[in-house]
């Protein structure tokens, strides 16, 4: 039944938003965002502790500011990605600003492919209708598996109704695809700042462990492809900035598994500095850090 309803309730959103003027689509996500902020459920409680080691000297009322103009950018998210197959060209070309992109043309245009890999910061489904709209150029990415069967269908219609391969996450072959592509000399976009599997590489994240995709890191050494961080940040809606950061090379010395690890710290340090001076923009309401995931001990002695 649950199932039904989240299924029903995306429906609903990607039907019925698109067909509303910008500014009332605006106004909703803006609406809903409060509402939901208001609440206090476990995505804002979670929000705002994950807010609080990004700005670690924030106090709770700054905390609270931040977590609610998340919760308005997290709807933002929504909001343009319920639209933006109703974008246009013109559109996305006037209103997604991002810079340096000479690090992804000169990967693509000498033929060595490109590995451009996100944290969750503003909308990075609106990055890819720049990269497919306004530069022409196609790439492939993968989708994690959602319930029900029916809302992950809906996803890999959406998005490659917007011009992207994607490929299912689990199973092994996404991977070799995703190399493929790369080895001829195509683009592949990952959303690389969470991998709470035993696959991830642990990191230091704003001063405490976490763990990332080892798959960035790993493509880049087999393929050659060049490994681009890429952050993202709003401005007053519709407006979207970014930037492409310089190659993470591959490290001339060590392991396989000891190159990745360095490069995977390498992009969180990227990451970090994008989170950094656009919290609001930072859409995380999970858990990240290793030390939230450890069952604690209470003083009566329980976990």
């Amino acid at each position: 039944m649950r199932d039904r309803l989240t299924d029903k309730l995306y429906g609903a959103g990607w039907s019925t938003v698109k067909k509303l003027p910008e500014p009332v689509a605006a106004a909703l996500g803006r609406t809903v965002a409060d509402v939901a902020w208001k609440r206090r459920g476990q995505g804002v409680l979670r929000l705002e502790s994950n807010l609080a080691r990004v700005v670690p000297d924030a106090g709770s009322e700054r905390l609270a500011e931040l977590s609610k103009a998340g919760m308005r950018s997290y709807m933002r998210y929504w909001m343009e990605s319920f639209r933006l197959p109703t974008w246009s060209a013109d559109q996305v070309r006037e209103n997604v600003q991002i810079k340096d992109t000479h690090h992804l043309l000169e990967a693509i245009d000498s033929g060595r492919g490109a590995i451009v890999a996100l944290p969750h910061l503003a909308n990075w489904d609106l990055a890819g209708v720049w990269a497919t709209r306004t530069l022409g150029i196609p790439f492939t990415t993968v989708a994690e598996r959602l319930k029900p069967e029916s809302l992950y269908d809906r996803f890999v219609a959406y998005r490659e109704s917007l011009g992207m391969e994607v490929l299912p996450h689990a199973g092994g072959s996404a991977f070799g695809t995703l190399a493929r592509r790369l080895r001829a000399g195509g683009l592949v976009c990952l959303v690389a700042d969470r991998d709470l599997s035993a696959s991830g590489v642990e990191v230091s994240y704003f001063g405490e462990t976490a763990r990332m995709p080892a798959g960035p890191a790993m493509l880049a050494q087999q393929t050659g492809a060049a490994l681009l961080p890429v952050t993202l940040w709003y401005g007053d809606a519709p407006r979207m900035y970014g930037r492409i950061h310089a190659p993470i090379e591959v490290p001339e010395t060590g392991t396989r598994a000891e190159k990745g690890a360095v490069m995977t710290q390498a992009l969180a340090d990227v990451y970090a500095t994008g989170i950094a001076e656009h919290p609001e923009d930072w859409h995380m309401l999970q858990r990240l850090w290793l030390a939230d995931l450890e069952p604690r001990t209470s003083p009566e002695g329980r976990s």
